[in-house]
């Protein structure tokens, strides 16, 4: 059911205060892609759920990030992803936020561009969807508050510290579901961490802007070897960061640019966030000008917004009770506790700068052990945080691959209710089933025997 915007102002009015001391089946860290799907998804199943997002809305990259282009719906012409992540994009389709899939070009000025089907979108329609989603489903929610320490006991979390403006919060909890994509409850909870050490030789961030006045359809019409050279110019002057030119229209003039890069830096290091804060919004202003002056389609453009947060790639991720691995992505490897399908691409961004990025053959599998651990039995880690090498964490990380995380995250976490809330005694059969009544897809044998675009 979709409410109406009378009806949003009333619910949320109603949103149950927040207090300590307070109880839930369900705790959601992060109201990300991940976490909001996993928030709807377990409330919608009947768990009293409460998600607890740092920044100010839900959807994470794709709104505080601006990173305006779902992938991971499609492997080729194969839609692998639905339920309640298709539900919200075409609720974001609906609300005029977008005009649908499109085929595109990833990394068209690259040297190893990519075709594949995408969804770009308006974010700020997408916050408005996601606040009906989470409204809709009665979930509790705290925004502008942050997970910031863990009560243990019995091998499980059985509580969390919530910082926000006005004092922290002890909320107690059944079961919890990590979404913040930093595997921040994990750590708390002392589960175990790879690439905890990397820190500056993880895949680099990318702070993306918004330009009005653009020209989009003038700059589409360039071939690719004219926007090479271009990228290939501006680089040459220090202007351009990458031979990346990503743009996601919006409307008929406003274009979404990817097309900052800032390597050696530590996501987890506040000193070095700090700083790729300040670098990225340099390279936007370079970026912007050089775009203006020599780019066709961008002549008359002007700076109309600079993402909340820089996007982030790669942070640490949960050591699970499965390592997925370039080979499951490659070689489709099926799971018996399939739990969500990845479509790609697999993208790496290598520390010489150089872009990895490859189409896998098929759609593939990933299993609900890669979202638990053997050391906390009430904890699902979702999103980019799962249980995968660096090479398959550049396949699952997409934004529709981490909402059918989400969604999986959901069902588990509220069918562990029956099993004294420990998530690795679900069976696996049950949640399958649970999210194929809903329109998910969670094994390879799910897929309809033919699809096709809408």
């Amino acid at each position: 059911m979709t409410i109406g915007s009378s009806e949003v102002l009333q619910r949320a009015g109603r949103l149950s205060p927040v207090r300590s001391g307070d109880h839930f089946d369900i705790v959601v860290a992060g109201g990300g892609a991940s976490g909001l799907m996993a928030t709807v998804s377990a409330a919608r199943q009947g768990a009293r759920v409460l998600v607890v997002e740092t920044s100010g809305c839900f959807g994470g990259a794709g709104t505080t990030s601006m990173v305006a282009q779902w992938l991971g719906f499609y492997n080729g012409e194969t839609c692998a992803v639905g339920g309640l992540p298709m539900e919200f994009a075409e609720r974001v389709i609906a609300r005029g936020g977008s005009n649908g899939f499109e085929n595109y070009v990833l990394a068209e000025a690259t040297v190893r561009p990519l075709h594949l089907k995408r969804l770009p979108f308006n974010p700020e329609i997408a916050k408005l969807v996601a606040d009906e989603l989470v409204l809709e489903s009665g979930a509790s929610a705290l925004v502008h508050a942050r997970i910031c320490g863990a009560s243990l006991g019995d091998d499980r979390v059985t509580g969390v510290q919530i910082e926000t403006s006005g004092g922290r919060l002890d909320v107690g909890a059944s079961c919890f579901v990590d979404a913040t994509g930093d595997a921040v409850v994990a750590r708390h909870a002392g589960a175990p961490l790879t690439d905890v050490e990397t820190g500056r030789h993880r895949m680099g961030m990318s702070l993306v802007f918004r330009l009005s006045h653009v020209d989009v359809a003038g700059f589409r019409a360039l071939s690719r070897q004219e926007k090479r050279a271009i990228a290939l110019e501006g680089m040459a002057a220090g202007e351009l960061f990458w031979d990346v030119l990503s743009v996601s229209p919006v409307g008929t003039s406003d274009a979404i640019c990817l097309m900052s890069h800032l390597d050696g830096l530590d996501n987890l290091d506040p000193n070095d966030l700090t700083k790729a804060e300040f670098i990225g919004r340099y390279q936007v202003g370079r970026i912007a000008g050089f775009l203006k002056r020599r780019m066709p389609g961008f002549a008359a453009c002007e700076l109309a917004g600079i993402a909340s947060h820089i996007g982030v790639r790669e942070s640490v991720r949960l050591v699970g009770d499965h390592l997925l691995t370039e080979q499951d992505v490659v070689d489709a490897t099926p799971f018996e506790d399939a739990i969500a399908l990845g479509c790609g691409p697999l993208d790496i961004h290598e520390e010489d700068g150089k872009l990895r990025l490859f189409m896998p053959a098929q759609p593939f599998e990933i299993p609900a052990r890669s979202m638990t651990c053997i050391s906390v039995k009430n904890l699902v880690v979702t999103g980019r945080a799962i249980s995968a090498t660096r090479e398959a964490n550049g396949a699952i990380r997409h934004q529709a691959t981490a909402m059918a995380l989400g969604q999986a995250a959901g069902h588990l976490a509220a069918h562990a209710g029956a099993y004294d809330w420990d998530v690795r005694a679900v069976p696996h059969g049950s949640v399958q089933k649970s999210l194929t009544a809903t329109g998910a897809l969670p094994s390879r044998g799910h897929l309809p025997a033919a699809t096709a675009v809408s």
